[in-house]
């Protein structure tokens, strides 16, 4: 597919220290976080500007090379890996934070730049960048754009899409544009930002963005609620929303989860109970007593055992840290680890949690639930081992039903994780035949020669995982 000459071509822009075909090089990047799926690319390039990118891009789109733009790998879709083959493109020289602009309250950055590294230089600031997706210790800002992240803190002040003010932008065909502003209102044709946010690397390569940031909250408290009932931890969470309250974080656990977590952090989580809810409000001193006060009420109306505040912030932050290591702690278990994101309306999620539960013992399989229930963002978790066959089969069926019972209560296929390989198959469900041919419509306009990340987000025949390429 790259013959010498387009070879010579690509090393003339960017220097030979910075494009690797060798096949350790490919292989490092034949892969990303999605479990048992695996393909090598052609190329591996490294620009380091956005002229850079662009001139690259020319020459893909000139002889149809597919292109997979990268950030850390940390999807669990299979977004970053290249199913089609083609150059990975590296964003590592591209990774500064441009400007911190404090009369708009915003951040200009590079795609490279790692989403942790955002919010402190917000937090240094007296300001508050919200969006907080599990990897955000490993993840980078242009990767969180693409598939459009979310994380404990999404309930509140919503996802990534909420943030992003503008970006820059290299199309399919080589072109660079710039999509909105420092603006708090702007209605100037469509929003192409909006349309870029979430993407998932298919219709273009993000080469800047201006991101929206807001004042720090004040105080924040932190709350443990323990559970016999884990469908009473369920209702919990819709009953505090029904009483006008929005915290900033509601995550659930089931028991299955809080014995993994625990022995993996050892913080003293009750391993014996079925269900926990962790929840954490901020704010004004006197609104979060308010709003604290009433949720602890809530909990013990439906049988919570046991309502802990956190006494001090290292307690809380110690909670938080173990719920953000729970796929951590369950990848532990077995070779295979299978992460879900079914996502239902808030009043529907104690029928999600029972359903995954028949659905679980229907199958004979392992599932750890947790996720940000607040928002209804469920994360079935199946750990599991991708050379047991028969075993592989079961769990594709499982989630397949987890995914119908998803959508017949009103949700979606997938909150926060993207589309991207392995949802592809189950896009239909959702969308159906005509959305889908919307989206194309919208693919085939931007991307005629179908070069940004094929192979993505439209379904192939298979709905199996799969290893191609050697």
């Amino acid at each position: 597919m790259i013959t010498e000459e387009i070879k010579k071509r690509m090393i003339a822009i960017i220097g030979p220290e910075n494009y690797d075909d060798s096949k350790v090089g490919r292989l490092c990047y034949s892969y990303d976080a999605t479990p048992d799926l695996q393909a090598l690319p052609d190329a591996v390039v490294s620009p380091r500007n956005t002229e850079e990118v662009s001139e690259l891009v020319k020459i893909c789109n000139e002889h149809k090379i597919p292109i997979v733009p990268r950030g850390t790998g940390t999807n669990l879709c299979g977004g970053t890996c290249p199913t089609e083959g083609g150059i990975v493109f590296l964003f590592k020289h591209m990774n500064q934070i441009l400007e911190l602009d404090l009369d708009n309250l915003t951040m200009t950055v590079q795609p490279g730049v790692i989403t942790l590294d955002v919010i402190k230089k917000a937090e240094a600031n007296g300001l508050f960048y919200p969006p907080d997706p599990g990897s955000m210790k490993s993840s980078t800002i242009g990767g969180n754009i693409s598939e459009n992240s979310g994380g404990l803190r999404g309930l509140k002040y919503g996802v990534t899409r909420d943030y992003v003010m503008g970006l820059e932008i290299v199309m399919a065909n080589g072109d660079i544009i710039r999509t909105g502003g420092k603006l708090a209102k702007d209605v100037a044709g469509y929003d192409l930002t909006r349309l870029y946010v979430g993407a998932e690397g298919t219709l273009g390569i993000i080469t800047e963005a201006i991101l929206k940031l807001v004042p720090i909250p004040e105080t924040k408290k932190t709350i443990l609620a323990l559970y016999e009932d884990l469908e009473a931890a369920a209702r919990t969470v819709s009953k505090i929303i029904a009483n006008k309250i929005i915290p900033a974080t509601l995550e659930f656990l089931d028991q299955p989860t809080i014995a993994a977590v625990e022995d993996y952090v050892k913080i003293g989580l009750p391993t014996e109970a079925k269900a926990v809810l962790l929840i954490e409000q901020d704010g004004s001193p006197e609104q979060v007593e308010k709003d604290m006060a009433k949720i602890a009420d809530i909990c013990k109306s439906e049988q919570a055992v046991s309502v802990q505040m956190a006494k001090t912030v290292e307690e809380a932050e110690a909670l938080t840290t173990a719920r953000r290591t729970a796929l951590s702690a369950i990848a532990r278990i077995k070779p295979t680890t299978i992460l879900e994101d079914a996502t239902v309306p808030r009043s529907e999620i104690a029928r999600m949690v029972k359903a995954i539960n028949e659905i679980a013992e229907k199958y004979n399989l392992p599932i750890c639930t947790f996720g940000h229930s607040g928002d209804g963002n469920l994360h079935p978790t199946v750990p599991t081992d991708a050379r047991n066959k028969e075993e592989m089969e079961r769990v594709e069926q499982a989630f397949e039903e987890i995914f119908i019972k998803a959508i017949e209560l009103g949700g979606t296929i997938t909150g926060e994780h993207g589309v991207g390989v392995v949802k592809a198959p189950y896009l239909e469900l959702k969308l159906g035949a005509a959305g889908i041919e919307a989206m194309k419509a919208i693919k085939n306009g931007l991307d005629p020669n179908n070069i940004m990340n094929p192979g993505k987000v439209f379904a192939k025949d298979s709905r199996k995982r799969v290893v191609v390429g050697q």
